[in-house]
């Protein structure tokens, strides 16, 4: 099979399109020929060993060889393994991986895959997991939303961010956005109340305003961003693409802040480990046929432009997410 892979850490042109055998499928997994994918900051962070902490579970000194990054995807069954129940050859499937999806084929555990909404293209699907799994756990698991709450998402015009957005209205909050001043008017037709420009205006001024904040970014300190909570309100932290550049734990020292912090404060802060399962996605496939939740796709690069993808990615001003097509 034809798949992305790199032997060395570095920027996304370190990647070259190699032949590799195709993955072997163990019991419970299913055998996925991949139709479309998408990018997140998780893939060049991996690609770049940034944060140095990445490199703990690929390889020190080097990628460990035949890896082939890539989380999200949508694509057809080839083949089930042992075990495998609710799903066989031909089926039209999306969902995750910890790494594999940048190749024509990937052996993926069956409960992190769903069956595919009908109405969705496989690049709207491929551009769903990651981001709307982030977004719906934090929301949810980390920040226990509850109708009628104020919700403010710092991000919300990002691919996690436009999920957010969505996902919080379908709870019944009122949500504000935090976007750029091009990015207004797509925060609030993704059903954003309200929009904070953060080029005119610091949303950390608003002083007790919101009973949960979902931050995205990673720009701001925590007392910082504690100031627009309701002094019995939620943060939750997701990590950010602008934290920690370079450093050795990246977004992973804001977490350990927050977490190190919450049992000190009056308000209560959270942050999300991305959880891939099945029953999350059933769950989002299941709001998007009803149309309460549309991925947002900003730009779609065929497979032979993966590192294009990620230079854009990596600038960290993707409108929603960016599909790869098979």
């Amino acid at each position: 099979m034809k798949a992305w892979s790199w032997d060395r850490y570095g920027p996304p042109d370190v990647l070259a399109l190699k032949d590799l055998d195709a993955p072997r499928i163990a019991p419970g997994e299913v055998l996925v020929r991949v139709r479309a994918a998408s990018v997140n900051p998780y893939d060049w962070r991996h690609v770049g060993a940034d944060p140095k902490l990445v490199r703990l579970s690929i390889g020190l000194r080097r990628p460990k060889p035949g890896l082939v990054p890539g989380a999200d995807l949508a694509g057809v069954v080839e083949r089930v393994g042992d075990g495998v129940t609710g799903l066989q050859a031909g089926d039209e499937v999306f969902g995750e991986v910890r790494l594999g999806s940048f190749a024509e084929l990937v052996a993926v555990p069956q409960d992190r895959l769903a069956i595919k909404p009908a109405g969705l293209t496989f690049e709207q699907a491929a551009s769903v997991s990651m981001a709307a799994h982030t977004a719906l756990q934090g929301l949810r698991d980390v920040g226990r939303i509850a109708a009628g709450q104020r919700v403010l998402v710092n991000g919300a015009s990002g691919g996690i961010g436009t999920f957010a957005v969505q996902l919080a209205k379908s709870f019944g909050a009122e949500v504000t956005g935090v976007c750029s001043t091009r990015n207004v008017e797509l925060v609030r037709s993704l059903g954003a109340d309200d929009t904070v420009d953060y080029t005119r205006e610091d949303f950390t001024e608003r002083t007790g305003r919101y009973d949960l904040l979902v931050d995205i970014v990673g720009d701001r300190s925590l007392a910082r961003l504690r100031r627009p909570l309701t002094p019995r309100g939620t943060l939750v932290i997701v990590g950010g693409i602008r934290s920690g550049r370079g450093g050795l734990l990246g977004p992973a020292a804001q977490v350990i802040r927050g977490t190190m912090a919450n049992p000190f404060v009056r308000q209560r802060i959270g942050t999300v480990q991305w959880k891939p399962n099945s029953t999350d996605l059933r769950l989002l496939a299941d709001l998007m046929e009803k149309g309460e939740v549309t991925p947002v796709i900003d730009r779609t690069y065929p497979f032979d432009q993966i590192p294009d993808a990620l230079r854009y990615i990596e600038k960290g001003h993707a409108r929603g997410k960016v599909a790869i097509t098979f």
